[in-house]
This record gives structure tokens, C-alpha cells and sequence, in this order.
């Protein structure tokens, strides 16, 4: 067997596999009403023009603007109203000279207008006649035919996230139906003589397993499509027929607690010897995570994550996650979503190490403050304290206290 275990930066390790990874998109149609969060499989093109009338922007008065000319409150200039236009209908009335007719906010313009006058801009002086007390350009107040949309235009292009915006404006243009990647499947494996189901009760030297569980609820979070294969024993013939099975059903496999340095680990063997070229990465410059593994097997991606929940959780953000989004074909990057913060304490690393540190945000006089939680990482309470981590960078010797610092929110 080769030998592993040579660190190298997580940028790198992600990268490494990136590169080897051929990426095809498989479409599904689904209802827009459902299309919330997935990845569009083509560019989205719009069949109308929108608005496809145009469209009154104020209440107020649709008016030919060359009658407004050079109004003003000293010298208003007047108009007959001669009707208005109702929303939700056609207008039935047309503007000779001098005339106005009523008009409201997204509504139609009378025929012949090409400008609306605010109604604050205006004063009545009879039952059917107005004073305007401030000029209006040709176009002003109104959004013309095609002003937003253009039939023809991209209105979401390919490998975008759909967002909440993104629906209303697909049903604004009819669109009742989008292709979206279909959502990797993802198997899940978490081993150790150690570990039983969450619904036993363990007894002593054994623990109820987490990672499956965790692990499931960031391959939804993410997009895709969570599989338990199992749990599995410290055993290379039944890690090798899990393996098997899990990228069979799988696009991505994830081996949890299978990337200790300990000669008991048997799942950096078994992913090197299950297809080509097997292994990539065994061991990222990273805390936690460092005995991370990095495979590919026939095309497929497979990840041995560490055992316990807080290193397993970070590095699937790290690796996992944007794997997800490659194979939905996502082409912008993910926000990050996060706040400056200051540190309240220092945080000790070491060169050549990327680490990552939960905090906790306190609200203070002086701004928001990031407490570290520290403590080891198999303590799960990091991660429930936590509100957000906090990335030390790979050649920095640590942050000191009352440093201002980025914190990426969960």
C-alpha cells in the first residue's frame, strides 16, 4: 500500500480534486413553486417583454407632457380631467390637449399620454379640472414596454441559486416550470466498533453516533440528497462492501471517523484500493481536520471526514460543501454570510496551519465582541455554544485580543 499522510493547505486538497473531476449536469423539471434553493440546469429566458404595457409609476395624472410645460406654482398649468384608468383594466378614454385622466400606481396610461404627473403635484380647481404645478419630461413616472424584461433576454442564467426574488420574478413572466440540476446523492458511512444507534443507550466504551445525522442535515443544507448506508465496524472487508454500495447509489461518498492516522483506520486503504486513482489527499494543514482524506474512485468523489462532530462538521464546509455545488453546476461562489467583530481573547495557532475557531457574539457598548469557545475538539458543546468560526490563515501565528476579525455565521 502507498504511503500517505503528507499535509497540505485545504485550499490545495479541494483544488486537487476539482481539477479530476468531470461534471455533468443532469436536468430535472420541476414546479417554479418548488425551485426555491436549487441550481438552474440552462439559462432561464424570458418568453414576454415586462412590464408589456407601459406603466404608471405615482398615483396621479396620466398627461401628454408637452402641456406641462413651464408649470409652476406661480403659473400652474391647467387640465380637464376626462376620466381615469382603472387598475386591472384597459383604458377607455384618449388625451386631446389640455386633458388629464386619473391614473394609479402599476395601472395602465390613458391613450395618447406618454408622462404622469404625482398627484402631490397637483391641486383640483373643480369637479373635472386641475391645476399641475410642476413640469413632467416625456417618460417621467412611467415604466415603458420592456423597460424591466426584454422577451428574449437571460433573466437567470445557468448554475444560479435560485433565490425567493428570483421565483416572483419567474411567475411575473408566466414561467410556471424550470430545469434545475438534479441534486447529488450523497451516502453516508459512519464507522467504529465503537458506535450504536441514537435510539440505544450505549454502554460504557460506546458512543450513539452523531456523524450520520449531522453529516445529513449539511448535504441538505447544501443541496443535496443524503443516503445512510450504515454503521459499520472497524473492519476492511465490511468498510470495502459498504464503500461499494454507498458509490453505487451514490455520487458522493463520505466515510465519517475513517481518517485517524491510527493503524486501525482502514478507510484510506479501502477508498485507494476500490477504483482509480483512489487516494489524493491524506491530511490537510488544518485544525481540526488535519487526518482528512481526499479520493476519487472511478469518477467518483469520496471523503474519509474525522470522527469527532466539530471537525467533521468544519471540514465538510470546507471540502464537501463545494463539491455539492460543483456537481449541481453552480457557477457563482456561495455568500458568505458573516459580521466584524473584535476578539475578546487571544487565539494561539501555528504557521503552516489553517485553523478554524468557534465564537460566540456578544452585543457590548463598544460594538460586537467574538468570544472563542474553546475546548477540545470532540466537545460537541463548541458547536452548540457557537454562533460562528472564526478563520485563523495558514501563515499567521494566531490573533490577539481586541484584533477585528471576520466571523462566518452559521
Amino acid at each position: 500500500m502507498r504511503e500517505f499522510f503528507n499535509v497540505i493547505p485545504p485550499d490545495e486538497a479541494l483544488e486537487t480534486l476539482l481539477d479530476r473531476l468531470e461534471v455533468t449536469v443532469r436536468a430535472v423539471i420541476v414546479p417554479t413553486s418548488q425551485a426555491l434553493g436549487r441550481v438552474t440546469a440552462e439559462d432561464v429566458v424570458s418568453p414576454e417583454d415586462l412590464p408589456p404595457y407601459p406603466r404608471s409609476t405615482m398615483d396621479g395624472y396620466s398627461v401628454r407632457a408637452r402641456d406641462t410645460f413651464g408649470a409652476s406654482e406661480a403659473l400652474p398649468a391647467f387640465c380637464q380631467v376626462v376620466g381615469e384608468v382603472a387598475m386591472g383594466s384597459q383604458p377607455q378614454v384618449s388625451l386631446a390637449t389640455g386633458h388629464a385622466a386619473v391614473a394609479y400606481t402599476g395601472g395602465m396610461l390613458a391613450e395618447g399620454a406618454d408622462a404622469v404627473v404625482m398627484v402631490e403635484n397637483t391641486q383640483c380647481v373643480g369637479d373635472n379640472s386641475i391645476e399641475i404645478l410642476r413640469p413632467v419630461a416625456p417618460g417621467e413616472n412611467v415604466i415603458q414596454v420592456g423597460e424591466d424584461v426584454r422577451a428574449g433576454d437571460t433573466v437567470i442564467p445557468k448554475g444560479r441559486h435560485i433565490r425567493p426574488q428570483d421565483i416572483g420574478v419567474l411567475f411575473s413572466l408566466g414561467i410556471t416550470e424550470v430545469a434545475v440540476a438534479q441534486r447529488p446523492r450523497v451516502a453516508i458511512v459512519s464507522t467504529g466498533d465503537e458506535l450504536v444507534a441514537p435510539e440505544e443507550s450505549p454502554v460504557p466504551g460506546q458512543v450513539r453516533d452523531i456523524n450520520s445525522y449531522s453529516v445529513a442535515s449539511l448535504v441538505r443544507e447544501a443541496g443535496g440528497l443524503p443516503m445512510h448506508i450504515g454503521l459499520v465496524a472497524d473492519d476492511y472487508e465490511a468498510q470495502r462492501l459498504a464503500a461499494m454500495d454507498g458509490l453505487e447509489r451514490g455520487d458522493i461518498l463520505v466515510f465519517s471517523a475513517g481518517s485517524s492516522v491510527s493503524s486501525r483506520d482502514l478507510t484510506v486503504r479501502v477508498l485507494d484500493e476500490l477504483g482509480p486513482p483512489g487516494v489524493l489527499v491524506h491530511g490537510i494543514a488544518h485544525k481540526p481536520g488535519k487526518p482528512t482524506i481526499v479520493a476519487l474512485v472511478d469518477g467518483t468523489p469520496a471523503f474519509g471526514l474525522p470522527g469527532n462532530p466539530v471537525s467533521a462538521m468544519v471540514v465538510f464546509g470546507i471540502l464537501v460543501r463545494p463539491v455539492i455545488q460543483a456537481l449541481m453546476g453552480r457557477t457563482e461562489p456561495p455568500v458568505t454570510h458573516g459580521v466584524h467583530a473584535k476578539l475578546t481573547k487571544d487565539i494561539r495557532s501555528a504557521t503552516g496551519r489553517e485553523d478554524h475557531v468557534q465564537v460566540k457574539l456578544i452585543e457590548s457598548d463598544t460594538g460586537i465582541l467574538a468570544d472563542p469557545v474553546f475546548g477540545k475538539s470532540n466537545l460537541i458543546r463548541t458547536l452548540v455554544e457557537a454562533d460562528g468560526v472564526v478563520v485563523v490563515p495558514l501563515d499567521d501565528g494566531g490573533l490577539y485580543g481586541g484584533d477585528e476579525v471576520f466571523v462566518r455565521l452559521y
